[in-house]
C-alpha cells in the first residue's frame, strides 16, 4: 500500500488544538513514513499562523491566546512541519484578517485560495477531513 494522502481542513480558530491532535493521532496510527499530510487553513483559522492570534472563549471574551503569542500551537505546528507535514494558508483569508503573509513562519505555504487548494488535493486523491 502506498502512502495515505490526507488533507485536514480547518477554518475556525477554535478548532486548531483538535486539528493538531487529529494529525498527531493519525501519524501515530499509520506511521510518519506512511502518510502524506497537508493542513489547509482558511477563514479565521489563518490567524493561528500569526502573532496576533486570539481564541475567544464561549462568553465572547478572549480567554486563550494561540500561535506565536503563547507558543504552544506554533511549536506543535513547527514540530509537525519538521516531520514533513505541510501547513497551508489561504491568501484570501490572510487579507480578510489583515495578516501580512511575509510575517508568517517559514513552514507555512501561502496559496491563492484555500478552497481551490482543497479541490486540487481531492482531485489528486487526498482524503478530506474537516477539522
Amino acid at each position: 500500500m502506498g502512502k495515505l494522502k490526507v488533507l485536514f481542513h480547518v477554518n475556525e480558530l477554535e478548532r486548531w488544538q483538535r486539528t493538531l491532535l487529529n494529525v498527531i493521532n493519525f501519524v501515530k496510527d499509520v506511521g510518519q513514513e506512511n502518510a502524506d499530510i497537508e493542513v489547509v487553513a482558511n477563514g479565521a483559522a489563518v490567524s493561528a499562523y500569526s502573532d496576533k492570534c486570539q481564541i475567544a472563549g464561549g462568553s465572547g471574551e478572549t480567554s486563550t491566546s494561540c500561535g506565536k503569542a503563547n507558543g504552544e500551537l506554533y511549536e506543535e505546528m513547527n514540530k509537525l512541519a519538521q516531520m514533513g507535514i505541510r501547513f497551508v494558508a489561504c491568501r484570501n483569508a490572510l487579507r480578510m484578517h489583515s495578516l501580512d503573509e511575509n510575517m508568517l513562519p517559514p513552514f507555512i505555504t501561502v496559496v491563492p485560495a484555500g478552497i481551490t487548494e482543497i479541490a486540487k488535493k481531492q482531485a489528486e486523491g487526498y482524503a478530506y477531513i474537516k477539522a
